[in-house]
């Protein structure tokens, strides 16, 4: 269960780099704030965009789903089942990997680095590490 506590913890802040992120790109943010760093440069590329969608949407949806995942596997009806914790090494892994895929764009196509890309790319990889961990966990004895 902590491991659940974990990723909810982990993808509420990544969910919140993505809404900002996601929030500048609609206009609804001032100045991007990153101080050192090329996130403008980042945020307004071309690759900032999939199939006509800001990739920070992507993050809010990714992030979102691995919240309500994660706070559902709390839940005592599925306290000890681990269905919730394969979901999680999934949504992890393949937000892992489309946060690899972004990394290598930073930084060997652009050449410019946007430090809330790389705290969400940070994030997610601790997700997906701490879903793996919870994977080896027993599930609690709930049956009493």
């Amino acid at each position: 269960m902590k491991h659940r506590m974990a990723t909810a913890m982990l993808s509420l802040i990544g969910l919140f780099v993505a809404l900002y992120l996601s929030l500048w790109k609609i206009g609804l943010m001032g100045p991007m704030l990153c101080g050192t760093g090329s996130c403008e440069a980042v945020q307004t590329s071309r690759y900032a965009s999939l199939l006509g969608m800001p990739v920070a949407f992507y993050g809010v949806g990714g992030f979102l789903a691995i919240l309500t995942v994660s706070i559902a596997g709390l839940q005592p009806k599925f306290a000890a089942t681990r269905g919730p914790t394969k979901l999680l090494v999934v949504l992890g892994g393949v937000g892992a990997a489309f946060a690899g895929y972004l990394t290598y764009i930073e930084a060997f196509v652009l050449q410019a680095w946007c430090r809330w890309c790389v705290v969400s790319a940070l994030l997610i990889v601790c997700v997906f590490a701490v879903a793996l961990v919870g994977l080896k966990e027993r599930p609690p004895d709930t049956s009493h």
